[in-house]
Parts: structure tokens; C-alpha cells; sequence
């Protein structure tokens, strides 16, 4: 994997052998850089983000020049990409994996004429900003449509690492599901790993074998859908439509436009506005929407998740809307309360309905 790292970086150089004092002046042509930890594919988080990568690219011009490296490790290879790309002459470089928020900071340090912007992280200076939104109320509207599909009320959860995001993404999806099934129950397989479709295929069959007739996923490729298909199962998607990849079991998923924000960011940047800060876009904003449905959602599930998608446009409903217990049965966000963004960003624990631990090491 490092090979191809390389090789990328090279292309990329090739784009211009401008050092990062030089870019930093230019004010002509901005050259962005993308780094996904995935291949893009044809579905899934990176290839979402390539799709705001062209957005840009359609709505600037000539004004920019873009270039994307993907399947580049989260650590250190990470670091030395970011460096690579700023001495090459790229004044704003988006690292899209939580792995890679320690190596955009140690590189922003180094090139303070670079901006740099890193999706899903916490950790901001002058010349790094991040980015990230609220997938939540994406989960907990397809819970809904789980929570109408299941027939057992066992509902399978193909997750990678048991950070804040993808553990707020388990209890949304929970509190979804529950909303409209209160027995149903959510089993839980870690992978430790973002984009891995045979180990992903390997957690999804399990909770089948555990009962589960629909499967939902915090990962990168179509494998828990195809192995949920295989199955006769139903599946909700995540980060883009992947109804392709399963047609008949596919229920909806929660999904991404980053087209918008890169290309307001990268103005920002060509126009000298660009300031550190904390974005966190959601479904008011078009940030997070809703893929198609499949075909065996029925009318009324439809409509009740649209009626519940705009009262969380108008702010008339959260998805962590108190009172909200964990597992242990304690009291987490009380009756008459919502949690804050600060509470969801380092949200550290699973609602009750969730089957499964998080995982320690």
C-alpha cells in the first residue's frame, strides 16, 4: 500500500513544483488536494467525497486545480502525504478519515501557509479547520424504516472502530428503530477495520446467524448489503445510495453532499475569508439527506419518516431527545433536555436496545 501511496504523491508533485511559500501567494489558480483512507469506488464515504471533489471542479473552473489520493493509510504515512502536498504547492488539503486528525495537526504545524481541513475530528489551529455533520438525523430516520421492516425485531450492526461517531451513529439508529419498535433489539459486530469487504461480509453473516433479518453499517463498502441480500435479509445503507449492490433488500440509507461546503470553502480560500473553525452541517443545511427507498418500504413508513425528517429541518425534534438511557439503564440525557453538540461529539456510550460491548483495546 505504501508503494501506491507514493506513486500518488508523484502524480500530485507533478501538478506543480511550486514550494509552499510561493503557493501561498498565488492567488490564480488554488490547487486542492484530497486524501481518502478507502478506495473511491463507485459507492461509499470516500467516493462521496469525490463527488464533492468534481463539484468543485464544475463550479470553479479554471480557478482550481484538484487532485485526490486514495487508500492512503491512517499515522504516519499519513503525515508524510500531507507534507508532500504542501511542499508541492497545495494551499488546501481535506484529510477525510478520524485517523488522520494527530497527522493534520503535526502537519499544519509545519506549513502555516497551507490550509488544512479535516473531516469528523475535534482538534482546530489558525491554518486547520474541521468538518463533519450530523449523520444522526440520517440513522435515526432509517431506523425507522428498520424498525418497520423487522419481523424477529433483531436488527444486525456491521460497525468499524467504537468512536464517538460511529457510536452516536449505533444509538441513533437504536432510538430510530425503537421509536416504532420498542422490543426490537440492535446486535452489534465490530471490525476494526473502515473499508474491508471480506471481514465485513464475515460480521454481517454473523448477526444473520444470530437471528437478524435486517442489517445496517458504519463501513465503506456494499458487503453487508450483498450479504444480507444472500440471505433474503433487508439492509439500510450508509454514506450513499449503494441500492445498486442489493436492490431487492434495500431499504434506504443515510447519505452525504459535500459538494456545497467544498466548494464555499475553497472561495473562501481563493477570496483570502477563510477562517479556522468547526463546521457541522445536518439535514436543514442539505448536508445529510436520505437515499432513495427500496422497493418494499411501504406508503405509510414513507410518510412517517417524512413527517419526522421535517420536524428535525424545523427543529421541532432531535434524535437525542431526553429522557434517553444507556444499556446499564442509566439516565443519560434527561426528560425534557436535548444533547449538545459537545455531548454528541464525545458521546461514550450505547442506548438500551443495544446488543454488544464497545470494545476496549
Amino acid at each position: 500500500m505504501l508503494v501506491a501511496v507514493i506513486a500518488l504523491v508523484a502524480v500530485a508533485a507533478a501538478c506543480g513544483g511550486d514550494d509552499d511559500t510561493t503557493a501561498a501567494g498565488r492567488s490564480d489558480v488554488l490547487k486542492v488536494a484530497f486524501v481518502y483512507v478507502s478506495p473511491i469506488g463507485q459507492a461509499g464515504w470516500s467516493h462521496r467525497h469525490d463527488e464533492g471533489r468534481k463539484a468543485v471542479e464544475r463550479a470553479l473552473g479554471d480557478r482550481v486545480e484538484t487532485t485526490y489520493l486514495e487508500s492512503v493509510p491512517e499515522g504516519a504515512q499519513a503525515e508524510r502525504v500531507f507534507e508532500d502536498l504542501a511542499r508541492k504547492g497545495f494551499r488546501l488539503i481535506f484529510g477525510t478519515s478520524f485517523g488522520y486528525m494527530d497527522p493534520m495537526v503535526a502537519a499544519a504545524r509545519k506549513y502555516p501557509n497551507t490550509i488544512f481541513m479535516h473531516a469528523s475530528g475535534f482538534k482546530t489551529a489558525k491554518n486547520l479547520g474541521t468538518y463533519f455533520g450530523a449523520a444522526e438525523e440520517g440513522r435515526y430516520l432509517t431506523g425507522i424504516a428498520a424498525g418497520r421492516a423487522t419481523k424477529t425485531g433483531k436488527i444486525g450492526y456491521v460497525a468499524a472502530f467504537p468512536i464517538p461517531e460511529v457510536l452516536r451513529g449505533i444509538d441513533a439508529f437504536t432510538l430510530g428503530v425503537r421509536s416504532v419498535r420498542p422490543d426490537a433489539t440492535v446486535r452489534v459486530a465490530w471490525t476494526s477495520n473502515w473499508s474491508s469487504p471480506d471481514i465485513e461480509k464475515q460480521a454481517a453473516e454473523s448477526l444473520l446467524a444470530a437471528g437478524a433479518d435486517v442489517l445496517t453499517q458504519h463501513q465503506d463498502t456494499p458487503a453487508t448489503g450483498e450479504a444480507a441480500e444472500a440471505a433474503g435479509a433487508k439492509w439500510v445503507g450508509y454514506h450513499d445510495d449503494m441500492s445498486a449492490f442489493a436492490p431487492t433488500g434495500w431499504l434506504t440509507a443515510s447519505m452525504w453532499d459535500w459538494g456545497p461546503f467544498y466548494v464555499k470553502t475553497a472561495k473562501q480560500v481563493l477570496d483570502g475569508t477563510w477562517k479556522s473553525g468547526q463546521y457541522y452541517g445536518d439535514m436543514a443545511d442539505g448536508l445529510v439527506k436520505l437515499a432513495p427507498f427500496g422497493p418494499s418500504v411501504d406508503d405509510a413508513t414513507k410518510q412517517l419518516i417524512a413527517d419526522r425528517e421535517k420536524a428535525i429541518e424545523d427543529g421541532s425534534f432531535a434524535p437525542f431527545n431526553g429522557p434517553i438511557t444507556d444499556q446499564a439503564g442509566r439516565e443519560r440525557i434527561p426528560a425534557g433536555t436535548s444533547a449538545s453538540l459537545a455531548d454528541l461529539l464525545s458521546i461514550d456510550y450505547l442506548v438500551q436496545g443495544v446488543v454488544g460491548d464497545i470494545p476496549t483495546s
